[in-house]
C-alpha cells in the first residue's frame, strides 16, 4: 500500500505538470477579472452620489443633470450584471474531477448560519422531514404555497429521498422572483443528521439548501445551516437575501419546534403511531430507521 502511494506521488508527467499550471495561471486571470470588477463598484457608487449631491445643490434639476443621472444609473447596473464568469474551465480547459467539484462547490455556496436551539433534537428532524409544515407554519413567508403532489419516494440504506411538487398560488408571491409556479422539489435524509432541500429557480438553475442538526443534550442540539445556488445574480445581493429568508424561517419555526418539544416524542416516533400520509414518507423512513432513539454522534473535542 505504501509503496503504491510514493509511486503515484512521484509519477508526475509533464502533461499533468502543464494542466497544473493552466489552471494556476486561469485561476489568476479569473482573481484579476474579478478584482477590477469588484474595484469599479464603489467607482460607480462614488460617481452616481457626486452627481446626485451636485443636481440638488442648487434645489432645481435640469434636464441635463437627469440626463447625467440616469445615464450614470444605468452604466452601474450594466457594471453589475457584467461581473465576469466564475468557470475556470473556460481559461484553463478541463480540469481533474476532484479540483472542478472543490471549485464549483466553494463558488456555488452562498451563506452559512448556526444556532443551538433550546428544543430536542428529534423536533427538528419531525419539522424537516414534515412536508405539511410548508403549508402551514410557513404559511406567511411562503405566501400560501402549496404540496399538490409526491412524485416519487426512494429510500436508501440509512435515509431515503423524497421528490414533491409545489405550487405558488398568488399571482404577486414574491417567490416568483425564485422560480416557476409550479416546480418539483428534492428532499433528501442523507444520515440521520443531515437533510437536504434543492429547490429548482430558472434555466435549470437551484437553490440546495443543507441541514445539519445534532443532539447536544435531551432538551437542546446544534443546527447548521448552508445554502448553495448557482443563480447568476451578483453574490452580495443573493447573500443579503437569503440571509433574511433564512432567518425568517427559523423565526417562523420556533414556536412550532417549542409545541413539538411538549408533546411526547417517543410516541410521536413509534412506528405504530407515524402517519402514513404521503407527505409523510420520509419522515416514517427515518421512524423506521432509527425511531426515538439516534445517538448523539462523537463531536470532536479539543482533547
Amino acid at each position: 500500500m505504501s509503496t503504491n502511494l510514493i509511486h503515484d506521488r512521484s509519477d508526475k508527467t509533464p502533461e499533468n505538470t502543464t494542466q497544473s499550471l493552466e489552471f494556476e495561471f486561469g485561476l489568476f486571470i479569473l482573481n484579476l477579472k474579478n478584482g477590477i470588477w469588484l474595484a469599479g463598484i464603489p467607482s460607480w457608487l462614488f460617481g452616481i452620489t457626486d452627481r446626485s449631491f451636485a443636481a440638488f445643490a442648487d434645489g432645481y434639476i435640469s434636464t441635463l443633470e437627469v440626463f447625467q443621472l440616469f445615464t450614470a444609473s444605468f452604466f452601474f447596473l450594466s457594471w453589475l450584471y457584467l461581473r465576469p464568469e466564475q468557470d475556470v474551465n473556460s481559461n484553463a480547459g478541463s480540469l481533474c474531477p476532484i479540483q472542478d467539484n472543490k471549485f464549483d462547490l466553494k463558488k456555488r455556496h452562498m451563506i452559512s448560519q448556526e444556532y443551538i436551539l433550546p428544543f430536542p433534537y428529534l423536533c427538528q428532524i419531525y419539522h424537516l422531514l414534515n412536508l405539511k409544515h410548508l403549508e402551514t407554519i410557513h404559511k406567511f413567508s411562503l405566501n400560501n404555497l402549496r404540496v399538490i403532489n409526491i412524485n416519487s419516494f426512494q429510500p436508501t440504506e440509512i435515509g431515503g429521498e423524497i421528490q414533491f411538487q409545489t405550487i405558488l398560488e398568488s399571482p404577486v408571491n414574491a417567490l416568483r422572483i425564485w422560480r416557476q409556479p409550479i416546480v418539483e422539489v428534492d428532499l433528501i435524509l442523507h444520515t440521520p443528521y443531515t437533510v437536504e432541500l434543492s429547490i429548482p429557480v430558472y434555466n435549470g438553475k437551484r437553490i440546495t439548501v443543507m441541514f445539519y442538526a445534532l443532539p447536544l443534550t435531551q432538551s437542546e442540539h446544534y443546527l447548521f445551516i448552508e445554502i448553495y445556488s448557482d443563480l447568476g445574480w451578483p453574490k452580495p445581493i443573493l447573500q443579503v437575501l437569503l440571509h433574511f429568508a433564512a432567518c425568517l424561517t427559523l423565526f417562523e419555526d420556533l414556536p412550532y419546534l417549542r409545541n413539538l418539544g411538549e408533546k411526547n416524542l417517543e410516541r410521536l416516533f413509534n412506528i405504530n403511531f407515524a402517519s402514513n400520509h404521503q407527505t409523510m414518507l420520509l419522515f416514517k423512513r427515518f421512524v423506521e430507521l432509527y425511531g426515538s432513539h439516534a445517538k448523539a454522534p462523537k463531536l470532536i473535542t479539543n482533547s
